[in-house]
């Protein structure tokens, strides 16, 4: 694995892009969430797989796929972000999470559950939580069950974060934002309420909405009980994915309470319902969800939202696809 280039900012968050392999290129991102410090909370997010099948209607990641990652390429990302700050693997922060959630859906690839199985004794961290965001594919059962073994055996007691992504209750639309075979509401609630136990963080069901998209509560009420069940409504971020689909975030970062009355009828039938807008400044950087240098040094137009921040190169040769571009 080799670094060859990175852009961002040591106090919010930097994307590292890596060279594996035979020439492909993925991604990891370290990230504070101000104005908590590092010593209370520090964020790594590292790529599963090189690109992705899916394709999310608002994720670059989605714009092309090389395969799977092995373990121990997904454990180098990671030995990367910890060790330049913690040589001795000895991590003093209060919250350690690490997200398989850059590049890929975690669950396509199951070098993952062995990565899970092997952390706890890779790295001295009190507190280190996983966290796995997932389109829950209809084709990965039999992964979702060992992450069910592997939480129970490693990180019981509220050190696992799971979260399903579903961005909105009408399910024609959400096939369209979500093209591939997945689990119904059903279908997650009957595996979320075998995940939650007693001690355990709530499971998070992720909304990034367009002005389009439904989040209907009862529809949510229906299935999924809010004693283990949380929401979480971010903003669609500024992806190239996003502007060719015409995609629209009914959040607006840039005013908190818009949205407020689709909050406000979650958190009435119960729901601990949580805004996630985060650093604006993430988006200008390319390290929030959804986002991929890749598809940003292919393009010839730039967003005017996204992504601009400078490059730094990391190695004396350049590689051929990110420095050979239309500035």
């Amino acid at each position: 694995m080799r670094v060859v280039a990175s852009t961002g900012k040591e106090d919010i968050a930097v994307v590292y892009i890596l060279e594996l392999e035979g020439g492909r290129l993925v991604e990891c991102v370290e990230s504070l969430q101000p104005p908590l410090p590092l010593e209370k909370k520090w964020v790594l997010l590292v790529s599963t797989l090189s690109g992705c099948p899916i394709g999310c209607r608002m994720c670059d990641a989605g714009s092309f796929y090389q395969g799977k990652l092995s373990k121990e390429e997904i454990l180098s990302q990671i030995d990367f972000l910890i060790c330049k700050r913690y040589p001795d693997r000895i991590v003093n922060s209060q919250q350690l999470k690490i997200q398989f959630a850059r590049m890929g859906e975690p669950s396509l690839n199951p070098s993952v559950l062995a990565v899970l199985d092997e952390l706890p004794d890779r790295y001295t961290a009190q507190g280190m939580m996983p966290s796995i965001s997932t389109v829950a594919p209809a084709s990965s059962r039999a992964f979702f069950e060992r992450v069910l073994e592997i939480k129970q055996k490693h990180y019981s007691g509220g050190r696992f974060q799971f979260q399903f992504s579903i961005h909105t209750t009408d399910p024609i639309m959400r096939d369209r934002i979500i093209p591939v075979k997945k689990w119904s509401l059903a279908e997650m609630a009957e595996y979320g309420n075998r995940f939650f136990m007693r001690g355990d963080r709530k499971i998070t069901l992720n909304f990034a909405p367009d002005h389009g998209m439904a989040v209907e509560p009862d529809a949510l009420l229906k299935h999924f009980s809010p004693e283990k069940f949380l929401i979480k409504i971010t903003p669609l971020n500024p992806t190239y994915r996003a502007l060719e689909n015409r995609l629209v975030s009914f959040i607006d970062p840039a005013q908190p309470h818009s949205g407020h009355e689709v909050v406000d009828a979650l958190r009435a039938k119960g729901y601990e319902t949580i805004v996630s807008i985060g650093e604006v400044e993430e988006n200008f950087i390319g390290s929030n969800c959804g986002q991929y240098l890749r598809a940003h040094l292919a393009a010839r137009e730039p967003i005017k939202d996204a992504y601009t921040y400078s490059i730094t190169e990391h190695k004396t040769q350049p590689h051929p696809f990110l420095f050979d571009k239309q500035d």
